[in-house]
């Protein structure tokens, strides 16, 4: 299963669970965070709006106001260049109304340039305004990576440096006011450090938000995996349960049956199918009902090495009419893993090989690989392979997973399974160089010590 981003996985669950609509908040950022860290259109347009509004009541008010000649038709073709470039953004109207991240930081280093160049017109850092370098690089730090971060907090000294030694001055009055250089060199210094302390101070809070948002959705992912199984598992307890009143009564009827009908008849060996098959119903639903944590894996010893456990698996699922190949390689010449037999692995495990051996056309071919780090499980078959209408949502409960009507729950349940025993599920296609798909193939990845018994007791 191709690993999704948690907050997409996250959100299709609880989309499920209250409705698109009513999707709890539960990324502290999300308002002006897409997928992937990149960043809603909707936000950049609306803080330049602000931004536009507050310079155009600023060089109105002063100009107005305070009767002060202003390069008005400068300061205002400067403005234009925002509002023209907001309307820009408005219309291209991107896909989901998001923008990569380069684009953000395009759009935040546009609005720097751009108040450098009204500050430029208006007494450069003598303006009060020039703390306003401080709103791109606060947000880039919130929402953005440090490289974007980084590159902002430079445009910004770099600016401020050009403005202490060029800008036009303000006419503080008839006779002008003439600010001590020591003072501008201080505005600049005060610019320079609330810039880069807003860079480390807001970048760190929002790293440590991110981090506790992202463990709050995987937990909350996990619940609502938890929740699923948990309602498979009842419906398997009221299946096997009442499923077993009639499969004993067939049971019975096909032994009486069996009584009377000559063994020479054809029935007769019908009969002994039925009688056969009604019995092994019987031990699949009664292997339902066997709680997880209990030890009757059906395997005699506890311990057992990787390569003899998985055939002990795939032997168990195996088809008459279908050819089972299974390798095993050590990379680096690291011994072969012992396993403990736990309920988690052989039936996650062996809900995989069922799946392959189902849609298998001739063979299916197991792959057992590990080395000194890590331990990994291929199983590949020759069928028709996933449905790329729903490949990126194998393992979902009641998702058709393969060409036909199979709902998708043994992969649902062996990805659970898998996955609590440490392991990472990827569901792929097989393809030849021309594209064509000719199987389907799973891969299990685990950290060694999550299994190995051997580099536990270390």
């Amino acid at each position: 299963m191709r690993v999704l981003d948690t907050h997409e996985k996250m959100n299709e669950v609880l989309a499920k669970e209250y409705g698109q609509d009513q999707i709890p908040n539960v990324n502290t950022s999300g308002w002006f965070l897409g997928d992937g860290g990149r960043v809603r259109l909707r936000a950049l347009t609306r803080i330049r709006w602000v931004a536009i509004v507050g310079q155009l009541v600023a060089l109105i008010l002063v100009r107005f106001g305070l009767d002060w000649p202003l390069p008005m038709t400068s300061a205002l073709a400067i403005v234009s260049l925002s509002v023209i470039l907001n309307l820009i953004m408005t219309i291209r109207k991107p896909e989901q109304g998001i923008v990569k991240e380069w684009e953000a930081a395009s759009y935040l280093a546009f609005d720097t340039l751009q108040l450098a160049l009204l500050l430029y017109l208006t007494g450069g850092l003598t303006n009060p305004f020039a703390l306003l370098f401080l709103g791109p690089v606060t947000v880039s730090a919130t929402f953005l990576t440090r490289r974007a971060t980084a590159m902002l907090c430079g445009l910004v000294i770099m600016f401020a440096t050009a403005l202490v030694f060029r800008h036009m001055p303000l006419p503080w009055s008839d006779f002008g006011l003439e600010l001590p250089s020591l003072y501008i060199w201080g505005l600049w210094a005060a610019v320079i450090i609330g810039t880069l302390f807003l860079a480390v101070y807001a970048g760190s809070l929002a790293a440590e938000s991110r981090r506790m948002s992202n463990a709050l959705s995987e937990t909350q992912l996990s619940l609502a995996r938890e929740q699923q199984i948990s309602a498979v598992g009842g419906l398997a307890a009221a299946a096997a349960h009442e499923l077993g009143s009639p499969l004993s009564t067939i049971l019975v009827t096909a032994t009486e049956l069996s009584k009377e009908v000559d063994k020479s008849s054809p029935l007769s060996d019908d009969i002994k199918i039925l009688s056969t098959e009604a019995v092994r119903c019987k031990e699949i639903l009664a292997s339902l009902l066997i709680q997880p944590s209990s030890d009757n894996t059906g395997v005699i010893f506890s311990h057992i090495q990787l390569s003899g456990l998985v055939s002990s698996v795939a032997e168990r699922h195996r088809l008459p009419d279908i050819d089972l190949v299974i390798k095993s390689d050590g990379k680096g010449g690291a011994v072969e893993p012992v396993l403990e037999n736990s309920p988690e692995f052989l039936h996650g495990l062996g809900n995989i090989v069922q799946n392959a051996f189902q849609f298998a056309i001739n063979s299916v071919l197991i792959d057992i690989i590990w080395s000194m780090e890590s331990i990994e499980i291929v199983v590949k078959d020759d069928g028709p392979g996933f449905a790329p209408a729903v490949l990126d949502r194998v393992g979902e409960p009641y998702i058709s997973s393969r060409a036909g009507d199979h709902l998708g729950l043994g992969l649902f349940i062996a990805q659970s399974l898998l996955q609590r025993t440490g392991g990472r599920v990827n569901v792929t296609n097989i393809r030849d160089e021309a594209g064509n798909v000719f199987g389907g193939q799973v891969v299990i990845n685990w950290p060694r010590e999550s299994l190995d018994i051997s580099v536990q007791s270390m």
